[in-house]
């Protein structure tokens, strides 16, 4: 014969009982009829799963061994019949998310459309004055999931890596630094720096780049749009910075050049962020787990797509 989960019950209950009679009460078995199931485990195995001493029954080696897979497998289906039953009920809740950059919004429609295939009755709400903020808004329960990719330092929220990405510079077709390889800082000092519409200690390129070159560019133009930054540099009215992922689009469609920024390049690391709690609602992990799956692909696919909304 082979071992059943009544067997593994059975182990786990005689191990934190201490005895047969005990874990018979708490299995709602005879003695009789626990002492035969161990029996049936013992000789499965060809081997003893406990020591009979005079006041307590304890686990032999390989009763600890077979006792850690017990555990795993017993957790393991219960998380599965929870989640089934979660799932008959098609529970209802909300899910409030916000980014640390309004172009994050042009791929969340690809987690967002496969979260709710799965979970029509929980709502999905994008908290758009929580932009650029998104870690207050976490700490102050405003929202359920941040998109960052500032390090977070509070050890109430929990991070999971989403995908990598670049700050590139948007030349006119004909600029001078055209066939330059990258962009220092200094060849700012010159130009109409153009950018989202953010403080200065939020934009990477002052913070990482211009700053600590000691270096001001001669005027800054906020924008909300990518697609007004992008027609104001093709006019030949400045330089703007913004993601690869969101430049090359626009850069095949002529125009415009992508240049690197530094010689190293100006790379993102984009995270989920969302409050530790010790039992988290299914369908929020789910929404996690969809995310992970769905943001870095969704990139990818817009950059080669040539569109970008």
């Amino acid at each position: 014969m082979s071992l059943e989960i009544r067997h593994l019950k059975l182990l786990i209950a005689v191990c934190e009982e201490g005895s047969l009679t005990g874990a018979a009460s708490r299995l709602h078995l005879t003695p009789s009829a626990l002492s035969h199931q161990l029996r049936e485990a013992e000789k499965a195995l060809s081997r003893p799963l406990f020591h009979r001493e005079a006041r307590r029954m304890r686990l032999t080696s390989a009763g600890e061994r077979l006792r850690r897979s017990a555990e795993a497998v017993l957790a393991e289906l219960e998380a599965a019949a929870r989640d089934i039953r979660e799932t008959d009920r098609q529970p209802e809740g909300l899910v409030r998310i916000a980014t640390e950059c309004n172009t994050c919004y042009h791929w969340l429609p690809a987690a967002l459309d496969a979260f709710q295939c799965r979970y029509p009755a929980v709502d999905v709400e994008v908290v758009v004055e929580a932009t650029r903020e998104p870690v207050p808004a976490l700490l102050d329960g405003r929202i359920d999931v941040g998109i960052v990719s500032d390090p977070v330092k509070s050890s109430r929220i929990a991070v999971e890596h989403l995908f990598d990405d670049e700050l590139v510079a948007v030349l006119p077709a004909g600029h001078a630094l055209r066939r330059a390889p990258y962009l220092r800082a200094e060849d700012f000092a010159s130009e109409n720096l153009i950018t989202y519409a953010a403080p200065k200690e939020e934009l990477t390129v002052f913070t990482d780049v211009l700053q600590p070159a000691g270096v001001r560019p001669r005027q800054w133009t906020p924008m909300q749009l990518t697609e007004a930054m992008v027609e104001m540099v093709r006019a030949g009215r400045g330089v703007g910075v913004m993601a690869r992922w969101a430049a090359e689009p626009h850069a095949r469609r002529g125009g415009v050049l992508v240049k690197r920024l530094t010689r190293r390049g100006l790379p993102r690391r984009w995270s989920a962020a969302w409050i530790k709690r010790r039992r988290p609602p299914a369908y929020l992990t789910d929404f996690l787990r969809i995310l992970s799956r769905t943001a870095s692909p969704a990139i990818t696919a817009i950059t080669r797509s040539g569109t970008h909304g």
